[in-house]
C-alpha cells in the first residue's frame, strides 16, 4: 500500500482514542523465509454461490488492480527491553542474517516501524503487556498491512481468519479488519495476553504459541517433559519455523533497539499518517467521501486498508472512517446535505470463474444469466474461442444479501464436555481425547496431578483452541 507522507505524526493518544475500540458483533536467505507474503486478493468464503467462483468485484476495481545453545554475552550498553533477551547461537544467526542477506528487508522493516510501532506500543502499554511485543509484527509481516501468507494469514499481525474472528475482527466480502493497524493490534494484544496466561508468563513459549498454536506447544511440553523453549528446540516435534521464531524475534528486537550498532544508521523512517476520523450512520460510497473531502478515492482507500470495495460495509453501525487531516468539519457539513438514499449506490458485481473441461462460452453464459456475446466481450474473447480451463470474469450469479452480510451467525457452544467417572485421571483423559494433560488442566483450572471428582463436567475440547499453522 502506498500512502503519501503527510507531515508530522498525529499524537498517539489521539489516534488511540479514535480507533482503539474494536468492532464487536535482493539475495536468497540461507534459510527459507519464515513467512511467504503476497499482495494478491485473498480467497474468502461468502458471496460465491457457484463452485469455482471467487469473491465479487466491480469492473472499476478490476482496472485499479485494486544447534549450540551456549549463552553469549549481550552488549553491556544494549537498550533496555521489557522482553527477556537471550543471546545464543540461534539468536546470533539471525542477527548476522539481518546484517547480511536480510539487510535490505530489515531496513524496510525499520523504516515502516516508525509509522506503526508507537501506536502499537501504546496499545500494549494500555493492556499491561511488554511494549517490545511490537517486534512480533516486525517478523510476522515487516509492518505490512496487506501482507498475506501462503496459508492466508493476513495483515501486520498475520491472523488466520478463525483467530481474527475469535478476537472480534470482522472479515467478510466487504471488510477485513486484520488489515486495520489499530484494530488488529488490539486483537493481537488480547491473543498474546491469553497466551501469556496459558504459559505462566513465559514469553518465549507464548510467542512460539502465537506462531504454531497453543496446542502444539503444550504437546511439545508434554512430549519432552520440559517447559524450557530452548530445550524444546532440540527435539524434532516442533517445525523449523517455530524453532526459529523466538530467536528471530529476539534478534529483531536487539537490532531494532540499537540499529546504528548493526549498520542501519542510514535507514529512513516512513512518517506516520495524519488523518481525521468521522462516524458514518450507514453505507457510504468512497467516491462520495472523496468528493466531499476534495481528494481521490484511492487516498480514502489508503487511509482505510481494511475496506475491500467501493463503499463502507453493510450492517456496521457507526462505522469510523478515516479521512485526510483537516477535512472533518467540511465533510460533516456537506454530508448531512446528501439525502440518505443518495449516499450509497448499488453496482453490478462480478467474480472469477474457472471453466471446467466441459464448459463452453454458451454454457457458461447460460449459467450466469448473460448473453454469449456479453460474456465474450467482457472477457475479450470471440464466440468461437475455447474456454475450458480459463478463468473468466462473470456476473455474480445472485445479488449479495445485504440484510445478512456482516451479521454475526448464531454462536455455537465453544466447548465440549465430559462427565467425570470413577477412576478417571487427567493423563488418561488427555490420551483419550487427544489433547495434552497440561492444556486439559489449563482449560479446567486444575493442577496436572489433581484428583478428579466423579460427576463433575470437564472441558475436553475448545472450538476456538485450534493450532495456528500459517505455512
Amino acid at each position: 500500500m502506498t500512502v503519501p507522507a503527510q507531515g508530522a505524526s498525529e499524537p498517539t493518544q489521539a489516534l488511540l482514542n479514535e480507533l482503539v475500540r474494536p468492532h464487536i458483533a535482493g539475495a536468497t536467505s540461507p534459510k527459507p523465509d519464515l513467512h511467504a507474503l503476497s499482495t494478491g486478493l485473498e480467497e474468502l468464503t461468502g458471496g460465491a454461490a457457484v463452485a469455482g467462483v471467487t469473491p465479487f468485484f466491480t469492473l472499476d476495481e478490476l482496472k485499479e488492480g485494486a544447534a549450540d545453545l551456549s549463552e553469549l554475552r549481550l552488549p553491556d550498553d544494549l537498550p533496555a527491553s521489557d522482553l527477556p533477551l537471550t543471546l545464543n547461537s540461534q539468536v546470533e544467526y539471525f542477527i548476522n542474517h539481518f546484517q547480511g542477506h536480510g539487510k535490505a528487508s530489515f531496513a524496510r522493516w525499520l523504516a515502516r516501524s516508525a509509522r506503526y510501532a508507537p501506536m502499537m506500543k501504546e496499545v500494549f502499554r494500555k493492556e499491561g503487556l511488554p511494549e517490545d511485543l511490537v517486534y512480533v509484527a516486525m517478523i510476522e509481516s515487516g509492518f505490512t498491512l496487506h501482507a498475506r501468507s501462503v496459508a492466508n494469514a493476513v495483515g501486520p499481525w498475520q491472523f488466520m481468519s478463525a483467530t481474527g474472528r475469535r478476537y472480534s475482527l470482522r472479515i467478510d466480502q466487504w471488510i477485513d479488519e486484520r488489515k486495520d493497524p489499530v484494530k488488529a493490534t488490539v486483537a493481537a494484544a488480547m491473543y498474546l495476553k491469553d497466551l501469556s496466561g496459558m504459559f505462566n508468563g513465559d514469553w518465549y513459549l507464548a510467542t512460539a504459541g502465537y506462531n504454531a498454536g497453543e496446542n502444539k506447544i503444550f504437546r511439545a511440553i508434554d512430549k519432552y517433559n520440559t517447559s524450557d523453549f530452548w530445550e524444546l528446540t532440540k527435539g524434532s516435534y516442533l517445525k523449523r519455523e517455530t524453532k526459529d521464531y523466538v530467536p528471530k524475534l529476539l534478534a529483531a528486537a536487539i537490532v531494532a533497539k540499537d540499529p546504528a550498532r548493526y549498520g542501519f544508521a542510514a535507514a529512513v523512517a516512513v512518517p506516520q499518517i495524519e488523518y481525521d476520523t468521522v462516524t458514518l450512520p450507514g453505507r457510504t460510497d468512497l467516491e462520495l467521501v472523496a468528493r466531499l473531502t476534495d481528494t481521490t478515492c484511492q487516498s480514502i482507500r489508503d487511509l482505510n486498508p481494511a475496506l475491500r470495495h467501493w463503499s463502507t460495509p453493510p450492517n456496521y453501525p457507526d462505522f469510523e472512517l478515516r479521512i485526510p487531516k483537516g477535512t472533518r468539519a467540511r465533510f460533516e457539513a456537506e454530508y448531512v446535505k446528501v439525502p440518505e438514499q443518495e449516499r450509497f449506490s448499488e453496482k453490478t458485481v462480478y467474480a472469477r470463474y474457472t471453466a471446467s473441461r466441459k464448459d463452453n462460452l454458451r454454457s457458461v453464459a447460460r449459467r450466469f444469466n448473460i448473453s454469449t456475446g456479453e460474456l465474450a466481450e467482457l472477457n475479450g474473447l470471440s464466440r468461437k474461442d475455447r474456454v475450458a480451463g480459463k478463468v473468466l470474469i462473470v456476473p455474480a450469479r445472485q445479488s449479495v444479501h445485504f440484510a445478512n452480510e456482516g451479521k454475526q451467525p448464531a454462536r455455537q457452544a465453544d466447548n465440549r464436555y465430559y462427565t467425570i467417572r470413577k477412576g478417571d485421571t487427567l493423563p488418561a483423559l488427555a490420551r483419550r481425547f487427544k489433547v495434552s494433560t497440561k492444556l486439559l488442566a489449563v482449560w479446567n483450572n486444575l493442577k496436572t496431578k489433581a484428583v478428579l471428582a466423579p460427576g463433575k463436567r470437564l472441558i475436553i475440547a475448545k472450538n476456538n483452541a485450534t493450532d495456528r499453522v500459517k505455512a
